[in-house]
């Protein structure tokens, strides 16, 4: 039998859907596509269309290449297409306005800030001559703190839940959060840090990846307040970096590493709620849940 309606203020909310002729998403990802990072970048653009029906979500790349459009060229397919069916519409005879407002909202896949990534995509902006807005990158961000505590626990190298009590024969006692984008990019990560600290009990201090020496001095510095078992902890998606910097780096620091955040859906839902954020609609409240 179905369920009777839920009155007053314990009624369930409308699920919320994309407004018509709403923007367009566009996920802005780094580097050159690849298999993988194709994959990565549809199911997060998949998440943020689950999260909100109806989603125009698109992706674009910043070294694109024919099978995978350039972020430019994304941008200005999005504004031919917008104008086509103005077009479209009036020879019907409908009445209706030219758009205005923005073409798409443009997403960096990035965790945290990027200047030279950054600069980029506001470049590929430019280039396509398309009124679009440009929104901050995902981080810092608790949800981000939770995607990190997954990526560990599933590395074995912290509880996946402090609740339980479970132990790990491998857990780490320090964490390194391995950043991309200079001092920049290591404060903000450093946020991100402190409530990941929070969930694992441990202490985590923030590195560059991009800096010489810096994931060898945070390490000594862990080491030198007590911590005996290290682990490093990519603060970053996962295009925006080649894989074997993330080898090298554990290597220096002398201990394990967990994978990078990918597709993880914390990070679709962060990618929908800068957009929503910049629409000024109400996104649906995303859960800070425990990690299991």
């Amino acid at each position: 039998m179905p369920r009777p309606r839920q009155p007053g203020r314990h009624r369930r909310p409308e699920p919320l859907t994309a407004p018509e002729d709403a923007p367009a998403l566009v996920l802005a990802v780094p580097g050159a596509p690849s298999s993988a990072t194709r994959s990565l970048a549809e199911e997060v653009v998949s998440i943020a269309r689950s999260e909100l029906p109806g989603l125009d979500a698109r992706i674009g790349y910043l070294d694109g290449d024919g099978e995978s459009p350039s972020l430019s060229a994304v941008l200005a397919h999005a504004a031919e297409e917008r104008t086509a069916r103005f077009e479209q519409a009036r020879a019907a005879g409908m009445d209706v306005k030219e758009p205005d407002g923005p073409v798409a909202v443009v997403v960096p896949l990035l965790a945290g800030p990027d200047s030279a990534l950054l600069r980029q995509v506001r470049q590929a902006v430019m280039d396509s001559r398309v009124a679009a807005e440009l929104t901050d990158v995902l981080g810092p961000h608790p949800l981000l703190a939770e995607a990190l505590h997954v990526r560990l626990s599933e590395a074995g190298l912290a509880r996946a839940d402090r609740a339980r009590l479970f132990t790990v024969a491998t857990a780490a006692d320090g964490i390194i959060l391995a950043s991309v984008g200079g001092d920049e990019a290591v404060q903000a990560a450093g946020i991100t840090g402190m409530l990941l600290a929070a969930r694992l009990a441990v202490p985590v201090m923030a590195a560059a990846l991009d800096q010489e020496g810096s994931i060898a001095s945070v390490a000594e510095q862990l080491r030198g307040s007590g911590s005996q078992q290290l682990a490093l902890a990519p603060y970053l998606i996962g295009p925006e970096i080649d894989a074997s910097l993330l080898e090298e780096a554990a290597r220096e620091a002398g201990c394990s590493a967990a994978e990078a955040l990918g597709p993880y859906p914390a990070i679709g839902k962060l990618a929908l709620a800068k957009y929503t954020t910049a629409l000024g609609i109400a996104p649906p409240q995303a859960q800070n849940t425990p990690a299991r």
